[in-house]
C-alpha cells in the first residue's frame, strides 16, 4: 500500500508540474485572456456558443464544467455587453437557447485569430519531427482523459438520502404539486411489482425513476419521476433508467407502462415518444397533467 501511495503521489505531482508549466506558457494565469477584454472563462463561453449556436446553458455547463451560478453571472455580463443573445426554447420552457450577436461573432473571430497566432509562434520554434511527436502526444492525452464515465443503475431495496435528494430536485424542477411522502416512496420500494431506480455516474447518484403499480388497469404500471441532474446529462442516463424499469416490468408480467406529463416538458415527451410511447386517454386525476401516454412492453423494442 505504501509503495502504491508513493507511486500515485509521484504521478499526481508530475501532472500538476505540467499544468503549472503549460498554464504559464500560454499565459492562462493573466487576468485577461490574450491580454484582451475577457477572462479565459468568458472567452471560452463565447467560443463554445459560436461553435454551437442554439446550445443551452445546461449543455454549456456540462461542456465547461462550470459552477451554475458562475456561468449564469458570466452569461448575464456577456448579454449586457450585447455579445450573447438568450431565447426561451420552444421544446423546453426551462431552457434558454444561446447564440452570439453580430458583435459577439466579431469578438470570437478576433479571439480565434489571436489564439492561432499565439500557437503559431510557439510551434515556429519546434522542429518538424518534434511537432509530430507533440501532436501525437496531445491526441493520446485527449483520448485517455475523454474516456466516458461509467453509469450504474440500481433498484433500491431501501429508501435513502440520495433518493430523497433527487426527488426533491425533480419536484422543484417541474413544480410538482402532489409530492410523494417518504412513507409512500418506501411502500413503492416494498411492492414486488413496483420500484425505485437510481443512476450513478462514477458513483455519484445523479438520476432516478419510479414504477408504481397501476391497480386501475390490469397488467399495467406507471412511470413516474424520471429525472437526471442537468450536469449529468449527455450520458444516456435517462435511457438506461427507462431500460431498467421496462426490463423489470416485463419480467414481472406487466404488459403496459403508462405515464403523464404536461405540454411544457417537450424534451421529456419527445424522449418518451422515441421509445414507443403513444397517446392514450386520461387515466388519473393529476391536476397538472395535460399529456397521457402508454407503451406496450410485452416485447422488447
Amino acid at each position: 500500500m505504501a509503495v502504491r501511495n508513493v507511486k500515485e503521489e509521484a504521478q499526481v505531482s508530475a501532472v500538476r508540474e505540467f499544468n503549472r508549466f503549460y498554464t504559464a506558457r500560454l499565459g492562462l494565469l493573466r487576468k485577461r485572456h490574450l491580454d484582451g477584454d475577457f477572462s479565459l472563462s468568458e472567452a471560452r463561453i463565447l467560443y463554445e456558443i459560436g461553435a454551437s449556436p442554439g446550445l443551452t446553458a445546461s449543455s454549456l455547463r456540462n461542456t465547461l464544467g462550470l459552477d451554475p451560478g458562475y456561468l449564469s453571472r458570466c452569461l448575464a455580463l456577456l448579454a449586457r455587453r450585447k455579445l450573447v443573445r438568450r431565447a426561451t426554447s420552444n421544446r423546453d420552457g426551462r431552457e434558454k437557447l444561446l447564440t452570439l450577436s453580430p458583435a459577439g461573432d466579431k469578438v470570437v473571430a478576433q479571439l480565434n485569430e489571436q489564439s492561432s497566432l499565439q500557437i503559431q509562434e510557439m510551434l515556429a520554434k519546434v522542429s518538424a519531427a518534434d511537432r509530430a511527436i507533440l501532436l501525437d502526444s496531445l491526441s493520446k492525452v485527449r483520448s485517455i482523459l475523454s474516456k466516458p464515465e461509467s453509469v450504474r443503475i440500481v433498484r433500491l431495496t431501501k429508501s435513502d438520502d440520495d433518493a430523497h435528494r433527487l426527488l426533491q430536485e425533480y419536484y422543484e424542477a417541474v413544480n410538482v404539486v402532489l409530492r410523494d411522502t417518504p412513507q409512500a416512496i418506501q411502500s413503492i420500494i416494498d411492492d414486488s411489482c413496483s420500484g425505485v431506480w437510481l443512476a450513478y455516474l462514477e458513483e455519484r447518484a445523479v438520476g432516478c425513476v419510479l414504477l408504481k403499480s397501476l391497480t386501475s388497469i390490469p397488467f399495467a404500471g406507471e412511470c413516474k419521476r424520471l429525472y437526471v441532474q442537468p450536469a449529468a446529462r449527455g450520458h444516456g442516463i435517462a435511457q438506461k433508467l427507462l431500460d431498467a424499469q421496462e426490463d423489470f416490468a416485463r419480467v414481472n408480467g406487466l404488459h403496459w407502462i403508462y405515464l403523464d406529463s404536461y405540454d411544457d416538458l417537450k424534451v421529456a415527451i419527445a424522449l418518451y415518444r422515441k421509445r414507443g410511447y403513444v397517446a392514450c386517454e386520461r387515466y388519473n386525476n393529476n391536476p397538472q397533467a395535460t399529456v397521457f401516454l402508454r407503451k406496450n412492453i410485452r416485447h422488447r423494442s
